[in-house]
């Protein structure tokens, strides 16, 4: 993805130098296995990070960061800068406005209005602050762990994250939350998967204006992005770390699924294509 010359965001908050001190009985280890096992079988992170301790103290200290991480620190904001830019002028062609989330950069463990969390959550978007955390060390995961390579991998995961905030700024995620109540665990799951292929689907709609604004694609950039996806698919994740699949439990959608939705925001960058909750899929 070409950046040079491009803006970065000032809507980043570097958290990385703060530290968060003794929890509470119940976090620590044992949590970070448990956050990480559910993420890995296609779980939801949040509802584990709902029943995490609230009261941590967080100290500040000071910040050790290599060049290749404030490299990538850069990389970040200039792609959340892309999605600024990209969303603001779509929102403003429908007569709305786009409010720009937050992204937070931390280190291990994160404070947010969604709960405690650690880095094994992986990155992950919160609608009770509009603010999308990462912790930077998922994408040296995302390469060696999960064999998705090139920088629009990287871009790829921040734009669907920012697609959630999308989905909260029109009023879907509130939607699926109030269905989701109602609905047994493996019917809730459905609507999980269908709510996280239209974050793609979203993802490679702003891939799409990024190109046409900014001219910022190079070859190889969405083969990068659909690998991503693919890589994070509930069936690669489940056949990985449980050794089978059980498709009632999927929550974010197969491989094939998310590249497929991932293609079609990119190719078509027509909201109205990516309607997954009534889509066949």
């Amino acid at each position: 993805m070409k950046v040079e010359g491009r803006r970065t965001s000032g809507n980043v908050e570097d958290r990385r130098g703060m530290s968060t001190g003794k929890m509470a009985v119940g976090g620590g280890i044992g949590t970070v296995v448990i956050v990480l096992i559910v993420l890995l079988l296609g779980g939801d992170p949040s509802q584990v990070m709902e029943t995490m301790p609230q009261n941590t103290d967080t100290e500040s200290g000071s910040l050790a960061s290599s060049p290749e991480e404030e490299a990538m620190v850069n990389f970040v904001s200039v792609v959340l800068a892309g999605t600024e830019d990209v969303w603001t002028e779509i929102f403003r062609q429908s007569n709305l406005t786009y409010r720009k989330p937050t992204l937070v950069l931390y280190r291990d463990q994160v404070q947010s209005a969604c709960g405690f969390a650690t880095a094994a959550s992986g990155p992950f978007y919160c609608p009770g602050d509009e603010k999308v955390y990462i912790d930077l060390d998922f994408f040296d995961a995302l390469q060696t762990s999960y064999g998705a390579n090139g920088d629009f991998a990287v871009a790829y995961v921040l734009a669907h994250e920012i697609g959630h905030h999308v989905q909260n700024l029109l009023g879907i995620l509130d939607q699926v939350n109030s269905q989701r109540a109602r609905l047994s665990e493996t019917s809730a799951n459905r609507l999980l998967v269908r709510l996280e292929l239209q974050a793609d689907f979203l993802a490679g709609m702003w891939a799409h204006y990024d190109q046409k604004m900014f001219n910022s694609l190079e070859t190889g950039d969405i083969e990068e992005a659909m690998n991503a996806a693919a890589s994070v698919g509930d069936d690669v994740l489940q056949r990985k770390y449980q050794g089978r699949v059980t498709p009632d439990s999927f929550t974010h959608g197969t491989a094939a699924q998310r590249k497929e939705w991932f293609r079609r925001g990119y190719t078509t960058g027509d909201f109205d294509q990516g309607d997954t909750f009534n889509a066949n899929i």
